[in-house]
């Protein structure tokens, strides 16, 4: 059997120590591994399988003899070296928003969108987070019902924003039950001018404002749906829009997604079917025991849990529906492996 030497970069990070872990319980035959991450963290070493990898300085020579990248160090290091990755010989999957609205460039969720795999040039993008549990969840309504028009409020966990912000959260927790003033430096998101405390409170900003007043999570939720549902960022065939909130959750988003269906005879049983049948979704919907998603139970899991759903009392054709996933599984690290795993099953690992 063929092996492959496998990179990942940002290996240091929440994504990338689960990029480790998901790719050891892959079925992606790994020859060699290689960690990469900053000069900071060179000479260090993280386990793989067992054994002690020291982590190496990502640099553009890094990548020489490597197969394939799995990449989640930030959009400016992806811009910078996933080319260097290409011109080697790489096939690169990135964790980052640097490549996801290129026409040229795949964005993929394998259960929704697996055929753009043979368009890829090098450079497959992995989609937000937000939009992978939600695109997973609607896939299956689509192409049973149609969809008219997708409104979306999501309620995503503190580790979205990486390792710093949830630390952050945590340390910000231990100051508030203390009874100490808590300090922010990281959220709503660092590059902006203020910041607020998430532990006990809510962020109605996830990324910085566009000029019309929503935030750039939220054009990405509704640009990247348009793209993996119906290969067009811009199309005018299915509306979706979005409000994205910070909430103090560790790990998991969870989200309430309004949906208006082409089908008028579908109804609320008739989505159940669909969904409980879906890829890589798990319904989880008996209001008399109430059961639904949560993300204590949906954390470390690599399934999209679906529930709530119910036919809207106002609108026809419409429905509602509570849709949680790890956003650090589904939502990066086991969504990137799994586009792997279906490169190599389809041997479509050429550059």
């Amino acid at each position: 059997m063929k092996t492959y030497t496998v990179a990942i970069l940002g290996a240091t990070g929440a994504v990338g120590t689960r990029l480790i872990e998901q790719l050891e319980q892959s079925t992606i035959p790994v020859g060699t591994i290689k960690l990469l991450a900053s000069a900071q963290s060179a000479g260090k070493t993280l386990p793989f399988k067992g054994k002690a990898v020291v982590i190496e300085e990502a640099t553009a020579d890094a990548f020489d003899g490597v197969d394939i990248v799995l990449a989640s160090a930030g959009g400016a290091v992806s811009k910078r070296l996933l080319p260097e990755a290409v011109k080697r010989g790489a096939v690169c999957i990135d964790n980052t928003s640097a490549f996801r609205m290129d026409p040229t460039v795949p964005l993929v969720v394998p259960e929704v969108n697996p055929e753009q795999l043979r368009n890829h040039q090098g450079i497959i993008a992995n989609p937000n987070c937000s939009t992978i549990q939600m695109v997973v969840a609607l896939k299956p309504i689509f192409e049973r019902f149609g969809l008219k028009q997708v409104i979306v409020s999501t309620y995503q966990a503190a580790s979205g924003a990486g390792q710093s912000a949830l630390n952050e959260f945590f340390q910000e927790s231990r100051d508030y039950l203390a009874g100490k003033e808590m300090t922010a430096n990281i959220l709503p998101t660092a590059s902006d001018k203020k910041h607020y405390p998430l532990a006990f409170n809510l962020l109605p900003q996830i990324d910085v404002f566009e000029e019309d007043g929503y935030t750039h999570e939220e054009w990405k939720m509704i640009h990247e749906t348009k793209k993996i549902l119906l290969n067009d960022m811009d199309a005018e065939d299915l509306k979706v829009t979005a409000t994205c909130v910070r909430v103090p959750v560790p790990i998991s988003h969870g989200e309430s997604v309004y949906i208006e269906v082409n089908d008028e005879k579908a109804t609320a049983q008739a989505i159940r079917s669909v969904l409980s049948a879906g890829e890589g979704l798990v319904l989880q919907d008996d209001p008399s025991q109430q059961l639904y998603p949560q993300p204590l139970t949906a954390e470390g899991k690599r399934e999209t849990f679906v529930g709530r759903v119910r036919a809207d009392q106002e609108n026809p054709n419409a429905f509602h529906l509570w849709v949680v996933s790890d956003n650090l599984l589904k939502g990066a690290a086991w969504n990137t492996v799994e586009i792997v795993e279906r490169l190599v099953a389809e041997k479509l690992l050429k550059n």
